[in-house]
């Protein structure tokens, strides 16, 4: 059986992301789910909140709690009670925060005093297990980094804590962010084993922000924040059917997260709506440098009915994804030409060389980056170090022995080199061309793609199945892009993947509001055993 499409209504976004305030909107009349003895969601002894978890938007649970029907105590442990009884189907949360309720207390007394700090006050936040937190353990899934907590918060923390978000606890991921082994599983972690995709519980939940995706699809948390380097929000995002931005590089803070390389990282919220993604990614940007004319103080329209008329979308197609994959795109383009959107079909420039050249600017970068990280932590002090704990601690080989990432990126040119220096350059130009080019030649809104293929069986001896080419242009260029629900092949989501030119984050989170509104293409998971291949 499927599960009927949820229609959700969308609010505009214009004031959240200029000014904070509120959207007024109709709260759910449902009550919240849980899992039963197989992990299938049942309603029995699962809190009342009056709201459907599954749904509910930020808006629509900030009116209840300024009303006084709500308490973000009641909320907050509501998602406890979910992750007690859901998470160990899937083991997307590594743990939760001690003081996640009385995070939750002091947010319920400013709202009765009125002075709620904004949208995001109250609301329950996972963080990806790379992000650091003062009180929390932060080891990026390695074994390694299992002591003692960081010194200090990530800034996006800090800017998550002082917006008044209730900080909930931390998602498993790929242990390094996928960006140790030739052959990684995605979702493994030493420390938290293996994360499963909710709605076949064999598939893979893919990328390194796995345990963020899944935790949203499985309604575990309000939001969630995830890291990309190249795929890894919005890849799970697709995978697990919710929504994932990347923003534009240098929109939010990478100061105090594990890295890869600071030519191309960035956190990003991942949500089960455009809404909610939108109020946490305005949030995470906040005290960011001004510059004239910044989408991000200038978001337009919203994803009011016609919200599409006139709007200009290059579709790149990707069939190595699959005929099934395919035929999605086919569909999804059909319903965006009837809201009134003009589809124009794209193939996008250079992608053979910038695949040639990312990987090893990568290498490079990842050298640097890490021993500055690991100067910061107990544990091992360079990448060196941590080659050689991985050698001798075998908890690090329960899925996968090898390190080989880790190895080449130990002998790979300074980023001092000239070599390196000629390489990135040329990615930075070709991958910023790859999309001005094209947005520029058709007058083009924004470029679509597909997110991901159908999630493929989990797999430690094969490793993954994952060579996505969409996430690569904008990732890369440090150009914004965000991954929406646009449907399913069989009982596997796939997303569409919206990409567009530098700053204009604010744009593309409109079109893709307007977007999700059309589509209406999310749907709660099942935690299916298995499926057909």
């Amino acid at each position: 059986m499927v599960f009927p499409m949820t229609k959700r209504r969308v609010t505009p976004l214009v004031t959240a992301l200029v000014a904070g305030c509120l959207f007024a909107g109709a709260p759910g009349a449902h009550a919240d789910t849980a899992a039963g003895a197989d992990g299938t969601p049942s309603a029995a002894g699962a809190p009342r909140l009056g709201v459907d978890l599954d749904t509910v938007t930020i808006p629509e649970l900030q009116t209840r709690m300024a009303r006084g029907s709500l308490t973000s105590t009641a909320l907050t442990g509501a998602y406890l009670w979910r992750i007690r009884t859901v998470d160990p189907t899937i083991k997307a949360v590594l743990r939760t925060d001690p003081t996640a309720l009385r995070q939750a207390a002091a947010s319920d007394a400013r709202h009765r005093r009125g002075q709620s700090r904004g949208p995001l006050d109250g609301i329950p936040v996972l963080l990806k297990d790379n992000v650091n937190t003062r009180d929390l353990p932060t080891t990026a899934g390695s074994t390694a980094l299992a002591g003692s907590p960081p010194d200090a918060d990530a800034v996006l923390v800090t800017r998550l804590r002082a917006a008044g978000a209730v900080i909930l606890g931390k998602t498993n991921l790929s242990e390094w962010a996928n960006f140790r082994g030739a052959k990684p599983t995605s979702g493994w972690s030493a420390v938290g084993g293996q994360t499963r995709n909710p709605f076949v519980l064999d598939r893979n939940p893919c990328g390194s922000s796995a345990g963020s995706g899944a935790a949203l699809a499985a309604s575990l948390s309000q939001v969630a924040i995830g890291t990309e380097t190249d795929g890894s929000i919005v890849c799970p995002s697709g995978a697990n059917g919710v929504v994932g931005v990347k923003p534009s590089l240098g929109v939010v803070s990478q100061s105090g997260v594990v890295p890869i390389s600071a030519e191309q990282d960035t956190a990003g919220p991942m949500a089960r709506n455009v809404t909610d993604a939108a109020l946490t990614l305005a949030v995470l940007a906040e005290g960011r440098a001004p510059h004239a004319g910044d989408p991000l103080d200038l978001a337009a329209a919203s994803a009011r009915p016609g919200g599409l008329r006139g709007k200009r979308v290059g579709l790149w197609r990707l069939p190595t994804l699959g005929p099934d994959v395919d035929a999605l795109m086919t569909r999804t383009a059909a319903r965006l030409r009837a809201a009134g959107a003009e589809v124009i079909e794209v193939k996008l420039p250079y992608q053979e060389r910038i695949a040639e050249l990312e990987f090893p600017a990568l290498l490079s970068e990842f050298h640097r980056d890490i021993d500055a990280y690991l100067a910061t932590r107990q544990g091992p002090r360079d990448l060196a170090e941590l080659i050689e704990f991985n050698r001798t601690h075998p908890a690090e080989q329960t899925c996968f022995a090898g390190q080989e990432l880790f190895e080449q990126a130990l002998v790979a040119p300074p980023t001092t080199d000239p070599r390196y220096r000629q390489t990135r350059a040329e990615l930075k130009d070709l991958s910023r061309r790859s999309i001005d080019e094209t947005l520029a030649a058709e007058r083009l809104d924004a470029i679509a793609s597909p997110t991901n293929p159908p999630a493929w069986t989990t797999d430690c001896a094969r490793g993954d199945n994952d060579v996505i080419p969409s996430s690569t242009p904008a990732a890369v260029s440090g150009y914004p892009s965000m991954s929406v629900p646009a449907g399913f092949v069989g009982e596997l989501p796939v997303g569409l993947l919206l990409m567009t030119g530098n700053l204009r984050d604010g744009e593309l989170l409109s079109l893709g509001a307007s977007i999700e509104h059309h589509l209406h293409a999310w749907r709660a998971p099942r935690y299916l055993p298995t499926v057909g291949s």
